[in-house]
């Protein structure tokens, strides 16, 4: 049996985590949409979708301040959360083949981490909940980076030169997994190669935003990656 060998392109794969590696993207994006309606914002699904797509929600208290016209409520963030995880908790599942295509990557010897704009405490949850941490645990260690750890969220590319700079690798040399124009133009500010996952979002808008390969289908990816 021969040893892996690293792909000469890559020596680390860095993936997103919403829409990724979970299926997560349109159960958080229909219940945002009933909380901002609820609140008073009368605002189709697409529209609220747009919004925040790739965008943390407590990043972006302000801009529902304002579109609201009166502040928030003292415990909006804290019950979105406790809404966000029990509603994820009950229908969160794994994107379609992601397991194989990570099992596929690594057993070429590339190394592989998680590096989202969410918190932590949302990313483990997904992870736990779906199977598929053990796929970014390597001795005891998890190769998990989130927004907690950084100053700057995505579209900033902190959390990505966070992952790499962990991982003891060049910005240069990294692949990045990524399914929204927000995670995308992190990861090209970063100085990372992008793959743009467009299986529920625009192409277009990912190539726009510099992925530098399109792909719909996860059993595609450790071949495109090379």
């Amino acid at each position: 049996m021969t040893a892996a060998t690293p792909s000469a392109r890559f020596d680390c794969v860095i993936f997103d985590c919403d829409g990724v590696l979970v299926d997560s993207e349109p159960i958080v994006h229909r219940l945002l949409n009933r909380v901002l309606n609820e609140l008073g914002i009368v605002i189709t699904l697409e529209e609220s979708t747009r919004w925040f797509l790739g965008r943390a929600v407590k990043d972006e208290l302000g801009n529902i301040e304002a579109r609201l016209g009166r502040p928030l409520p003292e415990n909006f963030l804290s019950d979105w959360f406790v809404r966000r995880n029990a509603t994820l908790q009950a229908e969160l599942e794994a994107v379609p083949y992601i397991r194989q295509a990570i099992e596929a990557i690594k057993a070429r010897g590339l190394p592989v981490c998680v590096a989202s704009g969410a918190d932590r405490i949302k990313v483990k949850l997904q992870l736990n909940h779906t199977g598929l941490i053990d796929l970014f645990v390597d001795d005891d260690r998890e190769h998990i980076f989130s927004s907690t750890e950084v100053e700057r969220t995505k579209p900033a590319p902190d959390v990505y030169l966070l992952a790499a700079r962990t991982m003891g690798v060049d910005p240069a040399r990294c692949a990045v997994v990524e399914d929204s124009p927000t995670g995308t133009t992190a990861g090209v500010a970063a100085g990372m190669t992008v793959f743009g996952y467009a299986a529920l979002n625009s192409p277009d808008e990912l190539r726009a935003a510099g992925a530098n390969t399109i792909f719909a289908d996860m059993r595609d990816l450790p071949e495109l990656i090379g």
